[in-house]
């Protein structure tokens, strides 16, 4: 289908940016994260975890769990059992730590540079989030007597000591840079300040014209000049110790940040810190293997453990102080007597161990796995363990531990089987594209397949662990599979379609499930057929925006929820109420146009329908603040221009698209030499990526046998005459569903335009136009004899001007 229209680049203006040249700031990322079924499960390894004692008020025990999916969960626990009761949800990366302090406040860390606070009790309340750090955040501390101090440590070489009380003061209605009062939101976006925005055609983004204030500024230890992973304070929170890959211990004064000592003797990074309740003594554990027990009042190491095979990360102390479990690397939970030296293996794992609480007689374990263990620990009379035999002595270096260990004197564990479970589901290791665009395939730590409609946000195939028949003989074969590399990759050649969709989205699994990212204009670059969609309600030939529907789908509640608070004015003229109060501010969008077809049609279709059972969340960041999470489901409607980007409000609500790179490809329309069909036209050509061949069939057909265009023929694009095209090689047949972009990446293969050469297939007594594509491959293609329906409408045209009744016959091509 052709149009008279040209496209049209479009140029936005920039702040101090006078020749009108186009916009090179990178905008603002739109993620979306599929969640499993089951939500109430973690879906990557547990990082941290925090126990809160009973009391009277909450009447039983709650374990908060933090995980590598960016979410910490808190589970009832009973004496046989742990109940999922919520999910925390607001870090946009992995959760590294967690502490509870100051009676029912639970703290957060990640690797999104955040701190947060939150109301442990509850349904996941985000009470501050915290700016200070300058890079991940990789651990925390809380003084157990003292609830209003806690400290925090991360990769930038910062270590913060914060007063909770004085940190969670109301700060002034402002843009505070180190603060931000998420105390109404389970995001973080809760009560945002109002700003006098500038209008988009004249900056770049949205501007923030605000009075910093102050806020609150923690006391800052300085001294470590590398990254920290450990810290850990005494009951009463006036001594603090920290380490990291500088292999020193340090001691710091956490009421004044000064620095009191430094312990040598580690000889790689120190990845797990213990002070007791007094402060005079602290254990340290170490990627160089090794435990190491330190005096503080002689600043002396008094004892160092050889219990390890590999780096020690996770530490818990009995009560007394006279034992410690340790965990690591090398997949074993060992306790010793640090006065005897003896020690124990007490279980082991099939994954490394990342933290370690204990819990009256039980300790909990979690590792780089989803799920986690309670393992009995006998904490209050560790003897009863060593009873049970299989007890060592630990030496006092590290070779020493790991030449017993290769002798095949490797401990017998005392337990075999946990207590008690926590699972977790399978995290997503593998992944891979498939090129209709619409479809990811991944693989799972537990081996299973799964085909995922990123459209949708669900799995449309479960192929479960697929395995492979291997070829007698065949050492290449048998060295892949056993890898797991063949399973997956026999699968992505089955669900191969020769299909060529622009890329419009970037995936990773980083947090064990696929997050998807939409970045503005490439997202907005793949278009489909509403019949390929099977979208009933519309012309089959319609184009659809396959990331504008998308952004529909995921904004569907929120728009909902939007027009409930504020009415149908939330989209009029282009105009966005910001979600305060519709009375004061309103956002007026640039007008860009997108594609032609862009009606105001909010109806959500269903390719592109989410289901609330399993709801996505979103990651975005706003005109402030900093990156948020929520699911789709919990948007209330309030999320405007500070919270989402301008380009996604300006989609859904106004239906238009940011100026795009040129969706339409090049080609020339020649006649097959030697033959005696007429010359249509001697320049180039050009139409939608998406045109398929059927409808060159038929534009062909009409200006040949019609010589005048047929009534549909205006929707898809335009035919522009320009150059001359070049020379022909050798022939294929292209079937009649093929698109030119398809054509251009599969048959073609060249940089040049695609040439088209037409030629008569010779029927009984009417003659039907068919294309064939000339390239230097041999390649051939069988054209399918569905191409007779697709031809239908052509043929009765042709029937009413040639007058005859004989059946048009269509030559079956052969290979």
């Amino acid at each position: 289908m052709m149009s008279s229209e040209v496209p049209v680049m479009h140029r936005v203006g920039s702040s101090g940016n006078t020749s009108n040249s186009v916009r090179t700031r990178k905008e603002k990322r739109l993620t979306y994260v599929l969640n499993d079924a089951d939500d109430t499960k973690h879906c990557a390894g547990i990082n941290c975890l925090a126990l809160s004692k009973s009391t009277e008020q909450e009447g039983s025990e709650h374990l908060f769990t933090g995980s590598r999916d960016g979410t910490l969960k808190r589970w009832a626990l009973s004496e046989d059992s742990a109940t999922f009761s919520a999910t925390f949800e607001s870090h946009v990366d992995w959760v590294n730590d967690a502490v509870l302090t100051g009676g029912n406040t639970l703290v957060s860390c990640s690797s999104d540079s955040t701190v947060k606070v939150w109301n442990c009790l509850s349904d996941g309340i985000c009470a501050r989030t915290f700016h200070q750090h300058s890079d991940y955040v990789t651990c925390l501390a809380a003084a157990e007597k003292n609830s209003n101090v806690f400290a925090s440590g991360g990769l930038g070489g910062e270590v913060f000591i914060w007063d909770l009380e004085a940190s969670l003061k109301p700060v002034s209605k402002s843009n505070d840079a180190n603060a931000d009062d998420c105390s109404t939101s389970t995001n973080g976006l809760g009560s945002l300040p109002s700003t006098s925005l500038r209008p988009i055609n004249s900056s770049n983004n949205i501007s923030v014209h605000a009075t910093q204030s102050q806020g609150y500024v923690p006391i800052a230890a300085k001294g470590h000049k590398e990254s920290v992973y450990a810290l850990a304070t005494n009951d009463r929170g006036t001594l603090l110790v920290s380490g990291g890959t500088e292999k020193v211990v340090r001691v710091w004064d956490p009421r004044t940040g000064s620095k009191t000592m430094k312990l040598r003797g580690h000889t790689d990074n120190i990845r797990a810190l213990l002070l007791d309740s007094t402060g005079r003594y602290c254990l340290s554990g170490s990627s160089d293997s090794m435990i190491r027990l330190w005096d503080l009042a002689q600043q002396r190491c008094i004892h160092s453990y050889a219990v390890h095979t590999d780096s020690v990360w996770a530490l818990a102390a009995t009560p007394s102080f006279s034992h410690v479990y340790s965990g690591g690397r090398d997949l074993s939970l060992y306790l010793t007597d640090l006065a005897t030296r003896e020690s124990v293996l007490v279980c082991s794992k099939e994954h490394p161990i990342l933290q370690l609480e204990l819990h009256g007689d039980d300790i909990w374990v979690s590792t780089t796995d989803s799920s986690v263990h309670r393992w009995p620990a006998e904490a209050r009379n560790p003897l009863k363990v060593f009873q049970r035999g299989g007890s060592f002595l630990a030496g006092n270096l590290s070779f020493s531990r790991a030449r017993v260990s290769l002798e095949g004197s490797t401990p017998v564990p005392v337990y075999r089987e946990p207590s008690l479970t926590i699972c977790g589901t399978s995290a997503i290791v593998q992944h891979e594209i498939l090129n209709n665009k619409r479809h990811v395939l991944t693989k799972d730590t537990g081996g299973t397949v799964k085909l995922w409609e990123i459209t949708r946000g669900l799995v449309t195939e479960n192929y479960g662990e697929v395995s492979d028949v291997l070829e007698p003989n065949n050492f290449l074969t048998l060295a892949v599979s056993v890898g797991g590399l063949v399973s997956f990759e026999k699968k992505k050649e089955e669900l191969f379609e020769m299909v060529n969709v622009p890329t419009w989205f970037t995936v990773d699994t980083r947090l064990g499930s696929l997050s998807v990212h939409l970045d503005t204009p490439q997202c907005f670059s793949a278009e489909m057929y509403s019949a390929d969609l099977g979208i009933a309600g519309k012309p089959e030939d319609d184009k659809v925006n396959l990331a504008r529907e998308t952004l529909k789908g995921l904004l569907a509640h929120w728009l909902t929820k939007r027009r409930q608070r504020f009415g149908s004015q939330a989209s009029a003229n282009g105009e966005i109420p910001t979600g305060k109060e519709m009375s004061t501010k309103t956002l007026t969008l640039t007008r860009i146009e997108g594609d032609g077809n862009s009606e105001n049609d909010s109806a959500v279709y269903p390719p592109f329908e989410f289901l609330a059972a399993s709801p996505p969340s979103i990651v975005t960041e706003g005109s402030h603040g900093g990156p948020w999470r929520k699911k789709i489901t919990d948007l209330d409607g309030t999320e405007d221009e500070k919270d989402l980007p301008w380009w996604v409000l300006d989609c859904v609500l106004n239906n238009r698209l940011p100026p795009r790179e040129n969706t339409k490809c090049s080609f020339y329309l020649h006649p097959c030499e030697g033959s005696n069909v007429q010359v249509l036209t001697q320049g180039k050509l050009s139409a939608p990526r998406i045109l398929r061949i059927h409808k060159v069939v038929n534009y062909v057909v009409e200006k040949m046998l019609l010589d005048k265009p047929m009534d549909n023929l205006n929707a898809d694009g335009s035919f522009a005459p320009n150059a001359p095209g070049g020379q022909i090689p050798h022939p294929v047949v292209l079937p009649p569903d093929m698109s030119l972009a398809t054509v251009r990446a599969y048959i073609w293969k060249k940089s040049e335009d695609v040439i088209l050469n037409y030629r008569i297939v010779q029927g009984s007594d009417v003659c039907v136009s068919l294309i064939n594509l000339y390239l230097v491959s041999s390649l051939r293609v069988r054209c399918k004899i569905v191409y007779r329906h697709l031809l239908l409408t052509t043929i009765d045209r042709l029937l009413a001007h040639v007058n005859t009744q004989k059946v048009v016959h269509l030559q079956k091509l052969e290979m």
